[in-house]
This record gives structure tokens, C-alpha cells and sequence, in this order.
């Protein structure tokens, strides 16, 4: 049988070179990325890398025209990213690439087109977050993934012969985040202070909770999309362990496997746009529909975290950047 051919858009980053090196073997993989927050290291040397931007449709098409599946996660990907005068340029950047990326999975015939959301789409609402609830977008990011659901929603209306899967991913962490610097998941800048002998900072009391959830446990359920069989349509799912933590249960794992005294530093959130207090996902939706089912608790997450250390890739942070 031969392999899908997929596309991956901002392949050489985080999520996206962990989906490329776990799926090397299963997939036939071509890798899009302009390395604004992606690092050509991350990925395995099998994996076939074109630099290029996805908001250029002539860097798409270098890719190729036969792909049975697009992966998009090129595009502003963070909250922070929006902030102070940089918003425009964040939805400029994160609808021109998504528009031209699921465009051109259109006209060269792509079965399927998958692409990151977020679970700050829900805002500050009763837990378990599930799919079926209204959404409360509190941020320019989450506005702008919000289009992307929409504007999915009506492409296969439209266009039926494309099926669009979304993903809400909760909070993500794992390897090859370093790329990402500032823009990276709360629990990798808290290790990475951690490696710096510096104090890590926490907004208010750090009771506030994340789902957090693997990457690994990520690409299993993109995979898993990928895989199936069965007529998706247009779907968004969560994806998250279903659990949660608060940020001082994460910090207490960290400071257990670094053997460190080092304490958090607790300020006043500086956060304006309705910050997200609590996080906890219901993933009955993806767990029914394809199977998924989260493989990495935290603690082992952490342990793994700590032991596979880049230090040479970290980039300095700015210790008031913003936590998501």
C-alpha cells in the first residue's frame, strides 16, 4: 500500500516536527517553513524540508500538487504574538496563510485538511470544556482561530469533496519548543528558567489550571484524523488529557526532578485580555468518533522534559512575557 503524501505547514516547529518525526515511517512528508518560529534541527534527516512561506502561494506550490493530506500550522500561533501594535500583522500573517494554504489543498485535490485551533476559543466558562459549547473567543489569537473553524465549516459546505478536521489543542508542551522562545508553552519556560537558575515568574497565585497535554499525545490524535476512515466532514475536536493541573502542582514536578530550591517569583497578572483561569477538556468527542486515548501522564511528561534538555537551543526570554 502506498503512504499518504501529506503537507505540513510550519512543519519545522514544534508540534509540527514531532507530527513529522513520529510519522516519518507512515507518511510521505513534505515539510513548509519560513523558521520564523521553527528550527530545521527539529526535524529527523528523512524528513524532506522546503523553506518557504505558506502566505506565498508560489512557496506552496513548490511543494508539489499531489498530497493527500495538508496539516496546517503555519501562521501566528500564540496570544502574545497579537499584542500591543503587533495585532494586525497577526491576522494578516495567520488568515493570509490559512486562506492560501487550504486554497491550494482545494485546487490540487487534497482529501483532507487539518489545522491547529485552540482551546482559548472556549474563554472562561464552566468546565469541562466540550466541543458542543458556545464560544467565547477573549483574544485577537483566539479570533482568529475561530475564523478558521468558520471559514472551514463553510468550505465543505461548498465544496464537499475537501473534508476540514480542527484540532483545540489545550496546553501544549514537549521537545523541540526552544524555536519558540517567548511565544513557548508556560511549563517549557518554566524548565527552561529553571536550567538558567532563575526564578520563574507566575501571574497571581498560581492556582490558575491547564490541561496540559503532551505532544505526543498531540500528534496521536492528528494522526489518528489523518488515519480514519470514516467521513469526518467538517469537525473540530479537542485535544487534551482531560485532566488538569495548576501552575504551583506543575512548578512543585519540576523543582522535584531538577532537585532545585530555587521559588517562583508571584506578580500581579499583567495579562488584559480576559485571562483564562481554568482549563480542563472534555475529549468524549475524539475519543468516541477516532479512538484516542492520552498515553503521557505529567509527571512523565516533566521527567522526559528535563532528561532530553537542549540548552544550546534555549533563547533568552524576557522574564515579563506573557503566560499563557
Amino acid at each position: 500500500m502506498m503512504k499518504k503524501k501529506v503537507l505540513v505547514t510550519g512543519g519545522a516547529g514544534f508540534i509540527g516536527s514531532n507530527f513529522c518525526n513520529i510519522n516519518k515511517d507512515k507518511f510521505d512528508i513534505v515539510v513548509l517553513d519560513n523558521l520564523l518560529l521553527g528550527d530545521p534541527d527539529n526535524l529527523d534527516p528523512e524528513v524532506r524540508f522546503i523553506e518557504g512561506d505558506a502566505c506565498k502561494l508560489e512557496d506552496l506550490e513548490k511543494c508539489g500538487d499531489s498530497f493527500d493530506a495538508v496539516l496546517h500550522l503555519a501562521g501566528t500561533s500564540s496570544a502574545p504574538m497579537f499584542s500591543g501594535e503587533n495585532y494586525i500583522s497577526g491576522y494578516m500573517n495567520a488568515i493570509e496563510s490559512f486562506l492560501n494554504t487550504i486554497e491550494f489543498a482545494r485546487k490540487t485535490g487534497v482529501k483532507r485538511f487539518c489545522y491547529a485551533s485552540t482551546s482559548s476559543i472556549y474563554g472562561n466558562q464552566e468546565l469541562p470544556l466540550s466541543e458542543d459549547k458556545k464560544v467565547f473567543p477573549t483574544n485577537h489569537y483566539s479570533v482568529s482561530k475561530l475564523f478558521y473553524e468558520n471559514a472551514c465549516e463553510a468550505y465543505t459546505q461548498n465544496y464537499p469533496e475537501i473534508e476540514t478536521v480542527g484540532f483545540r489543542f489545550m496546553s501544549v508542551y514537549g521537545p523541540n519548543e526552544e524555536a519558540k522562545g517567548q511565544y513557548a508553552n508556560v511549563l517549557s519556560q518554566f524548565i527552561w528558567d529553571f536550567v538558567r537558575e532563575k526564578s520563574p515568574i507566575i501571574f497571581g497565585d498560581g492556582e490558575q489550571t491547564r490541561d496540559f497535554t503532551n505532544v505526543a499525545d498531540i500528534v496521536q490524535g492528528i494522526t489518528l484524523a489523518m488515519e480514519s476512515e470514516k467521513s469526518l466532514g467538517s469537525t473540530v475536536f479537542n485535544i487534551g488529557r482531560g485532566e488538569s493541573a495548576s501552575l504551583n502542582e506543575m512548578i512543585a514536578i519540576i523543582k522535584k526532578h531538577f532537585k532545585t530550591d530555587i521559588e517562583p517569583e508571584y506578580i500581579e497578572n499583567p495579562v488584559k485580555e480576559n485571562y483564562i483561569a481554568e482549563q480542563h477538556a472534555d475529549i468524549s468527542r475524539i475519543v468516541s468518533v477516532l479512538g484516542f486515548k492520552p498515553q503521557i501522564e505529567l509527571e512523565a511528561g516533566i521527567i522526559a522534559q528535563v532528561k532530553n534538555l537542549r540548552p544550546e537551543k534555549i533563547k533568552e526570554t524576557s522574564s515579563d512575557y506573557f503566560r499563557k
